[in-house]
């Protein structure tokens, strides 16, 4: 198999020390198997995009030595591929019309309760399209995380593959746009990991292959929250490119010996290409960041749903 990686930030603000723990995990494991490693800018959210950012994050990638194969693939330029997916899915799947509020929603703690599903809406303004789950158990392997079983009646209900305001849904997006860039491996944090079974089915009714999934730690500030954009995580400091690459190779279980310290990014990389392991990276983050030395940060994962996918 011809390893082909990516890391699909959102341009919601600068990379931040999370967001870098993820490109860096995406880079090597693509890297150490000989493989391309893709960007893709996830600007599908529109009203989300901050002017600037998508410039600021190629800039940070490049300065930490990230370099990407082939050219930049941008969301907001494949909304034809996305509205072609649809119209498959129409065809093969069971969709629906709905105008339940996220207030339903967090009444339900964010399992959709199928309001609309009988009433057999027409199309409106508006309405978000859903698409029928079926009662059956989805099986996740994951190359760190595990195997795990998703019933996604019991887990999400019918999920969203258009949104209220027209725009296409996060999951539908990223499963296109994977299959269309041959993507094999796909390396993310482990936040995402409860989208992965949501996307999995959709690939099964779009008859895509599903890629191999790797759910990177989470790293987390001193208040316990995951680090963000929502979060106000504050950006990396490209000016300190070696030493940022240097924590987050020991967060992900990879510490360089003390003499490259000063190394440049591209000595770092070079070296933690070649002493790339899975085996290596620890499943979760278990102490607090002291964000100031070469500790593995940050406190326990979690699975929260990503809010761009409802």
């Amino acid at each position: 198999m011809n390893y082909v990686g990516r890391f699909a930030p959102s341009p919601s603000g600068p990379l931040h020390a999370g967001s870098l723990l993820a490109a860096l995990g995406s880079f090597l494991d693509a890297k150490h198997h000989r493989g391309r490693w893709l960007l893709r800018i996830d600007d599908l959210d529109l009203p989300r995009t901050v002017a600037g950012a998508s410039d600021a994050i190629r800039r940070s990638l490049d300065c930490h030595g990230l370099h990407w194969d082939g050219a930049v693939v941008y969301q907001s330029s494949r909304t034809n591929a996305y509205a072609a997916a649809l119209a498959e899915l129409a065809r093969r799947a069971d969709l629906f019309y709905c105008t339940c509020s996220r207030q339903v929603l967090t009444a339900h703690d964010q399992l959709y309760p199928g309001t609309c599903r009988e009433h057999r809406l027409p199309p409106s303004s508006p309405a978000a399209l859903r698409v029928r789950v079926p009662e059956q158990e989805i099986r996740v392997v994951d190359l760190l995380q595990g195997e795990s079983e998703w019933n996604l009646a019991r887990t999400s209900g019918d999920f969203v593959i258009r949104r209220r305001d027209g725009l296409f849904a996060y999951h539908l997006a990223v499963v296109v746009d994977d299959a269309a860039a041959g993507v094999t491996h796909v390396v993310r944090g482990a936040d995402l990991l409860d989208n992965t079974a949501r996307q999995q089915y959709l690939q099964s009714l779009l008859q895509m292959s599903t890629p191999f999934y790797l759910h990177l730690p989470l790293l987390r500030g001193a208040d316990g929250e995951k680090l963000s954009k929502q979060n106000h995580a504050p950006a990396l400091q490209d000016a300190a490119a070696s030493s940022n690459l240097v924590r987050a190779l020991c967060r992900l279980g990879h510490q360089p010996p003390v003499e490259l310290d000063d190394a440049t990014p591209t000595v770092l990389l070079a070296w933690a290409t070649e002493a790339w392991q899975r085996t290596a990276i620890p499943r979760m983050l278990t102490v607090a960041d002291a964000a100031t030395d070469r500790s593995t940060a940050a406190l326990p994962i979690d699975t929260a749903d990503d809010a761009a996918a409802t």
